[in-house]
């Protein structure tokens, strides 16, 4: 590390990822997501619901409420990661607009839901969107933890690079 790189302070795994071209890969699937899912409702899912008791129908329009709603906020969260990549907007403005997609609210807990009642593919989409969510909020997690460690401390530099090299 050179010296001026120690004079910038701590330095977020997030935007060393962004670089090193990991998250064009996390990228490229959360939006592929967000279209098949788009696809699947508006095509195969709607037909398929039509031919679902009145149970499974309610259950299969509150999922994929849900479902629509965690990928809004996942595609928001990514875009605003894409706009720093390609040096639209800086980090700092990037986690001022974070404020407003709420990561943590979306619940990830799907053990209530009666899976036997869903068509398979949305089941699939579903546990595929919670996938997603998760790694987004191990990124997100790894980027807040990281503006709050101290400048001088050896280990969390070293801790942090293992981190980094363990995400690919």
């Amino acid at each position: 590390m050179s010296e001026n790189q120690n004079e910038q302070g701590p330095q977020s795994l997030g935007p060393k990822l962004v670089e090193a071209g990991g998250f064009s890969q996390l990228y490229r699937e959360g939006m592929a997501l967000v279209e098949e899912v788009a696809s699947y409702l508006d095509g195969d899912g709607r037909a398929e619901s039509k031919t679902l008791s009145r149970d499974a129908a309610l259950l299969y329009a509150s999922q994929s409420m849900q479902l629509t709603t965690r990928l809004m906020q996942l595609a928001s969260w990514l875009l605003l990661r894409r706009a720093v990549k390609e040096g639209e907007i800086s980090m700092d403005d990037a986690r001022n607009e974070d404020r407003r997609v709420e990561l943590n609210a979306m619940a990830i807990g799907d053990e209530h839901v009666d899976w036997e009642l869903l068509p398979t593919q949305m089941h699939d989409m579903i546990l595929r969107a919670n996938a997603l969510h998760k790694r987004i909020l191990a990124l997100d997690a790894m980027e807040r933890d990281e503006q709050n460690q101290p400048t001088d401390n050896v280990v969390v530099n070293q801790l942090a690079r293992l981190k980094d090299a363990f995400q690919r």
